[in-house]
């Protein structure tokens, strides 16, 4: 009987411990095009603790699924802005920018504007 009721103690110890490591989370990131897309996902996905990416051509959200023990928004949204996109945490540096294939320059009007079509 002890046995029992000492197992069932660590069980409920160790449910009610125990933490959900995964998080979901989304956020606006700028782009325009598929290309944009696949830079932006690779990104997110290549920091550690990111399980999921996935980026919204028409709506710029990018919804995440990560371990919040291994990183945090702060971390990916730099990773996310050292290959050149905008986040509204951290605004890629025009070094950054200026990497991006000339299709993908969303600041400039006429390039968004081309996607639009």
């Amino acid at each position: 009987m002890k046995k029992i009721v000492t197992v069932l103690v660590l069980l409920i110890t160790t449910i009610t411990f125990a933490q959900n490591k995964n998080e979901r989370a989304s956020m606006e990131v700028d782009g325009v095009c598929l290309m944009c897309k696949e830079r932006i996902e690779k990104a997110a996905i290549r920091t550690k603790g990111v399980k999921s990416a996935i980026w919204n051509v028409d709506t710029h959200e990018l919804k995440l699924i990560y371990d919040a023990r291994k990183t945090n928004l702060d971390s990916i949204s730099k990773k996310i802005a050292s290959v050149g996109h905008d986040t509204k945490k951290i605004k890629a540096t025009d070094e950054e920018y200026a990497t991006v294939h000339p299709c993908c320059m969303y600041r400039d009007d006429e390039v968004v504007d081309d996607h639009k079509n």
